[in-house]
């Protein structure tokens, strides 16, 4: 699949705005514990997948009923669904000034991810959070991703890469007072 950016200026997918609030001294912080542990950028880049996937638990797994939207607040409260994941990766890693973007896949709802930019191409990833039956895990080299879609299920990778949350993932997340009520308002397409 041919991944395309909703905008050519490669410098948006390293912006800050209100929901990839790399600018907040929450992500700041992490961003640079992490960057102490790096060689490089692509390690870089794997530690705060690692770090998102292995230590923000997904709320549905854990059971918290709260709902996080904001990337600092992924961070400081430790939780989120796959969208508040993958918020809080694209800050940490717009932080260090690697192009990111947010992209989705459709099953029965709408699952986000994010595309990190390496050598010339743009490769997707997924914090998610692995559990049994679930291998996500950090690739420039192929896609490890913890699903992958059934097209005779009329499921699917859409193919836009977004430099901020689809409109319709947010307001579902903004909209929601807790986790329960968020998975009854869920976008089941884009």
């Amino acid at each position: 699949m041919e991944l395309i950016q909703n905008t050519p200026d490669l410098s948006a997918y390293l912006a800050a705005d209100e929901v990839i609030d790399h600018d907040h001294p929450v992500v700041r912080e992490v961003a640079a514990r992490l960057a102490r542990e790096a060689v490089d950028s692509y390690a870089y880049a794997r530690l705060a997948f690692e770090f998102v996937r292995d230590t923000i638990p997904h709320s549905q797994d854990s059971g918290d009923l709260r709902v996080t939207w904001r990337a600092s607040d992924v961070l400081e409260q430790g939780t989120g669904i796959c969208y508040a994941k993958a918020h809080a990766l694209a800050a940490l890693l717009r932080a260090e000034d690697i192009p990111t973007a947010l992209c989705y896949q459709r099953f029965d709802v709408v699952h986000g991810l994010v595309a990190v930019r390496f050598n010339g191409a743009w490769h997707r990833q997924d914090p998610r959070g692995n559990k049994p039956g679930v291998d996500a895990q950090f690739s420039l080299d192929g896609e490890r991703l913890a699903f992958t879609p059934d097209p005779e299920s009329n499921e699917m990778d859409y193919p836009v890469l977004y430099t901020e949350p689809h409109p319709a993932v947010l307001s579902a997340l903004k909209a929601a007072p807790d986790r329960l009520y968020l998975w009854t308002t869920l976008p089941t397409a884009l």
